[in-house]
């Protein structure tokens, strides 16, 4: 047997190094896109849906992924990459009827939606449960990350987690949503290839893939987990905690992933995003993430590792046992990346929710933009600062796998029915609304001491635990009982209130959005013109330009750098408001909005119909 210890070389401590020094000068060049609170939250609403999928991948995947699935891989096989393959479930929910009406009322965080489709009193309760989540979600992943690093590094675990607090606020605090998103793209493909290649070279380590499956459990090798047994990972767990409480709340509930969404340029390119992420890069980081538990249980079955090694060191132990000095190196970056796109995501949405839903419309009103930016970067080290503090909470915990799963089924589940329900239930009304947060809360805080209460929704789970895995469906019961018999017996706001909140009142949405009947039956081409400069309210395009986009006057069109690499990094909304005969190839603009696009004048620029 080869009790192989940790081990890292200078080789691999340089790389890291470059690494953080690289992701700092990246993220702080891209802080010159930023000049207001719009940029600093949104981006401007400018990005590409490829751009805006794969940096999804960077927020997804966080520290506690890596070590959470990596453990459960070791622990039960195959059936752990389960978690990221039910995202497919709640894709239909977030395409018709969530994004879209958020994108287009202009919201702008979910407690200023709930106060809209509410009441004051809902916005202020699910403003606090959000950034109890928000924040919640910075701790543990400062917590994994120390769990990870400090056996390599042999420092202190509360100095490594306060090093990569720094490192991650630097370049939140200059940038905003314009550097998070930039770093989050090279970070997304530094992890998916950091995984694979931890693949590629464990298998090869073991001797090929035949042999990696042989040494793992008869159990291990099932892609789904037994329906109810072991009561600490099984299907029906899974399933509600997971596929439901966790992703529903990571699209629905997370404003990060909120703002990452509203940073597209069109709600279609968000729809693109969406597919594209659920579809294709989930799967893919799944076997990124998931791979060393299954290579360790592998190696553990051949006697390349111990019996009695530790599940939430596994992946420092594969990685340092099969990768050579350089390529380990990239694989410690790419878990710090997975650390540092999460963070920044998490941090520039607790920075927007407290300046939109406290500062700006409680404490000082009516400032310059300019000054609300200044309390947003304020704010983002603070939230990094109180992440760091909480992670001795996490540390009680024996498995990250357990610590992430009690979190999320102890804060997510009455937040999630209340999303749902305000959007698909017109007659869901402010008192069940109000209600259900609190009381759907506060039963499933008492889960937590009296767990008993549980076990009539636990599908026949052992109790082992004290049914920490059931305790999201037990919220969501409860949560969705609430609510819908409080609203039998209270009265729903009228429907002249509730336009272009809810999904029958999509098109009302799309008209608030305009600000006009909106014009996206049929779409025309993107056409690629030279720019000219005019003093314009707007845009002109020729005659033969509005033919061939089904466009016309008074429509919104947005105007980007041909180039396609730079995913609308230089781009701008604008409104078509006439029409030109100078030419078919030109587009006029004015001054100003040349200059908020970034464009060059000896550059083409792509236009296309928005609504």
């Amino acid at each position: 047997m080869n009790d192989t210890v940790v081990r890292a070389t200078g080789l691999d401590f340089a790389v890291i190094i470059v690494y953080f020094l690289g992701i700092l000068g990246f993220g702080a060049w891209f802080s010159r896109y930023t000049k207001s609170t719009k940029d600093f939250f949104f981006g401007g609403q400018r990005f590409s849906w490829w751009l805006i999928a794969m940096s999804c991948v960077a927020t997804v995947v966080g520290s506690y992924s890596f070590m959470k699935y990596s453990a459960a891989g070791f622990k039960y096989g195959l059936a752990s990459s389960m978690t990221y393959l039910n995202d497919w479930l709640i894709l239909p929910f977030f395409i018709v009827g969530w994004f879209p009406i958020i994108y287009f009322m202009r919201v702008t965080s979910i407690p200023e939606y709930f106060e809209k489709r509410f009441d004051v009193r809902t916005r202020i309760v699910s403003l606090v449960l959000i950034l109890v989540y928000m924040i919640g979600y910075v701790g543990i992943n400062f917590y994994t990350l120390g769990v990870a690093l400090q056996p390599l590094l042999g420092v202190n675990f509360y100095v490594i987690v306060i090093g990569i607090a720094i490192i991650s606020a630097i370049y939140m605090h200059a940038g905003g949503q314009t550097s998070v998103i930039m770093t989050d793209l090279v970070q997304g493909f530094v992890l998916l290839a950091a995984g694979f290649t931890l693949l590629y070279l464990g298998v090869k380590y073991v001797g090929g893939l035949d042999k990696l499956v042989d040494a793992l459990p008869f159990l291990h090798r099932f892609p789904l987990a037994q329906f109810n047994t072991p009561p600490k990972f099984n299907f029906v767990g899974i399933f509600w905690q997971d596929a439901l409480a966790s992703s529903v709340a990571f699209y629905f509930m997370n404003q990060g992933v909120m703002m990452r969404f509203m940073s597209v340029k069109s709600p279609r390119d968000g729809y693109k995003a969406m597919f594209f992420v659920v579809i294709v890069l989930m799967p893919l980081a799944s076997l990124a993430i998931a791979n060393s538990g299954w290579l360790g249980r592998g190696m553990v079955g051949l006697g390349l590792l111990p019996e009695g090694i530790d599940p939430n060191q596994i992946f420092i132990r594969v990685a340092s046992l099969v990768a050579m000095p350089g390529v380990f190196g990239l694989i410690l970056a790419a878990l710090t990346a997975a650390l540092m796109s999460t963070i920044d995501t998490l941090i520039t949405a607790i920075s927007a929710l407290f300046v939109n839903d406290i500062w700006r419309p409680f404490v000082v009103k009516n400032r310059e933009d300019k000054y609300y930016l200044k309390v947003a970067r304020i704010t983002a080290i603070a939230a990094a600062v109180i992440g760091v503090l909480l992670v001795p909470i996490y540390a009680q915990e024996k498995s990250i796998y357990i610590a992430h799963g009690k979190f999320i089924a102890t804060i997510t589940p009455a937040m999630i029915v209340v999303i749902l329900l305000s959007v698909f239930w017109k007659r869901f009304t402010p008192t069940a609304a109000f209600v259900t947060l609190v009381c759907g809360s506060v039963l499933v805080g008492i889960s937590a001491f009296v767990p008993d209460i549980i076990k009539p929704f636990s599908h026949g789970i052992d109790s082992t635990g004290g049914f920490k895995f059931m305790r999201a469906f037990f919220g969501i019961i409860m949560s969705v009982g609430i609510g819908v018999i409080v609203s039998f017996f209270t009265k729903p706001k009228a429907d002249a209130e509730l336009v272009g909140l809810t999904i029958d009142t999509f098109h009302d949405a799309k008209r608030f959005y305009k600000g006009g009947e909106p014009n996206d039956e049929v779409y025309g081409k993107k056409l690629r013109l030279k720019v000219g400069i005019k003093e314009i309210d707007g845009i002109e395009l020729s005659s033969d330009a509005l033919s061939k986009m089904k466009t016309r006057v008074g429509d919104i069109i947005y105007v980007a750098d041909a180039r396609w690499y730079f995913g609308g990094l230089r781009s701008v909304h604008t409104r078509l408001v006439g029409v030109h005969q100078d030419g078919h190839d030109t587009i006029y603009m004015n001054k100003e909005t040349f200059e908020d696009g970034h464009f060059r004048m000896d550059k083409n620029i792509l236009a296309e119909k928005i609504i």
